[in-house]
């Protein structure tokens, strides 16, 4: 039997006194994909960035390929909430994609001709091909996320984390970036917040809920437990010919 991926061990987490995050224990195997859902500020974003190594724990141990966060960068792709950007800098979606294939002690002049390829095979994906010369600053929102999802992945990194990735895409956008999320599962493990339950009856095989303590579930299935962990209502979705999303009413919390 293989060993879990990324094992997370009784962690801790504060901002300013405040606890974050509380006892974590969470192990994933390889080429899972997991949602995390969880209520504003329950630890979600917090989550990402202890498993990236961008904060450090308080307690508790995280092991990505057996190594520190740090160690296993190289090896990981990740898609921010928010990326700021200067719109007036002179640097085209190109740019921005072979952005993902530097590694360390690479500089700005070493881009070959495969990572040239690449970035272009990636836009296309992604369907940017056209926008591949356009200045960053100039395309629309959901357009520069698309572009930034394909500087993560160009790399074709072993772990994707994203997260609300898809905030900025229209429905269509929307459905085609799961579809792509979808195959990229065959090799790569990807864990994605979203507030969107849609995606857990369809796309995800697992689930981990976030509110501050980190409850995790082997299947898409919703389940009440993960219901009634949340501090608002959140969306259900049910099956049928015609998928749809029910809401519960607030006077049940």
């Amino acid at each position: 039997m293989s060993s879990p991926i990324i094992e997370v061990r009784n962690l801790w987490f504060s901002f300013n006194g405040h606890t974050a995050l509380k006892a974590v224990n969470l192990m994933l195997d390889a080429r899972e994909f997991t949602a995390i859902i969880g209520p504003n500020g329950g630890g979600k974003t917090t989550l990402l960035k202890l498993l990236l190594g961008l904060l450090r724990p308080d307690q508790g141990t995280i092991r990505i390929f057996g190594k520190s966060p740090g160690q296993a960068a190289h090896r990981i792709g990740y898609v921010p909430q928010e990326i700021g950007f200067n719109k007036n800098f002179p640097i085209s979606a190109m740019d921005v994609t072979l952005m993902g294939t530097l590694k360390s002690g690479k500089g700005w002049a070493g881009y070959s001709k495969n990572d040239r390829a690449a970035a272009e095979e990636t836009l296309e994906r992604l369907g940017m091909s056209e926008f591949r010369d356009r200045r960053i600053g100039e395309l629309s929102g959901g357009q520069r996320q698309k572009v930034f999802i394909a500087r993560a992945i160009v790399n074709e990194p072993e772990i994707l984390f994203l997260d609300e990735p898809t905030a900025s895409i229209d429905t269509k956008g929307q459905t085609e970036f799961y579809n792509l999320l979808r195959r990229l599962n065959e090799t790569t493990t990807i864990l994605m917040v979203s507030h969107d339950l849609m995606i857990v009856s369809s796309y995800v095989s697992s689930v981990a809920c976030v509110n501050q303590a980190v409850h995790y579930h082997n299947s898409a299935e919703i389940t009440e437990e993960m219901l009634d962990m949340h501090c608002c209502p959140v969306e259900l979705v049910t099956h049928g010919k015609l998928p749809h999303r029910v809401l519960r009413n607030h006077e049940d919390f």
